[in-house]
């Protein structure tokens, strides 16, 4: 067997010396079959993402070069924009329009700042973490990616 780094397959290693198109080599499925995959990439982004070689791909970050990772950059520009706001606004609400922002609260009897530093955004990050996941699942949903690796709790060892 040679070595193939690439993500190609070898042939005369893989199928026994058979056409890649040949019907034996995908169970009498057409390459091209949403099937092929086991069901996993029914989409076309899905499969988009199964044919995405990432390991060999570059990795920039203003400049993402797989749809996956623009989508996901999205996600992550989007969830930093809200967490600036909720965290930095009441603060600079607090210096721009000091007189509005330190009046105490007819029900609380704190200042609305304090309220909105002290609670405002250790929920808000909350709420950021919960839907950050929500819309992480909804993309490796849409690419066709499945998170089957379970950690072992024996120390690696199979029982």
């Amino acid at each position: 067997m040679t070595d193939n780094t690439s993500r190609e397959r070898d042939d005369a290693a893989t199928d026994g010396g058979r056409a890649p198109n040949d019907a034996a080599t995908d169970g009498g499925r057409a390459t091209d079959d949403a099937a092929t995959d086991g069901g996993v990439a029914s989409t076309g982004a899905a499969q988009a993402h199964n044919d995405t070689d990432y390991l060999g791909a570059e990795v920039n970050i203003l400049n993402p070069s797989t749809p996956y990772m623009r989508d996901h950059l999205r996600i992550v520009w989007t969830g930093f924009a809200i967490w600036v706001l909720a965290v930095w606004g009441p603060v600079t609400l607090t210096r721009l329009a000091t007189e509005p922002m330190t009046q105490t609260m007819p029900v609380l009897g704190f200042p609305l700042h304090y309220f909105l530093v002290a609670f405002g955004a250790p929920t808000s990050a909350l709420i950021l973490a919960f839907w950050y996941s929500r819309k992480r699942d909804a993309l490796d949903d849409k690419y066709g990616i499945e998170h089957t690796d379970v950690a072992a709790t024996d120390g690696g060892v199979d029982e």
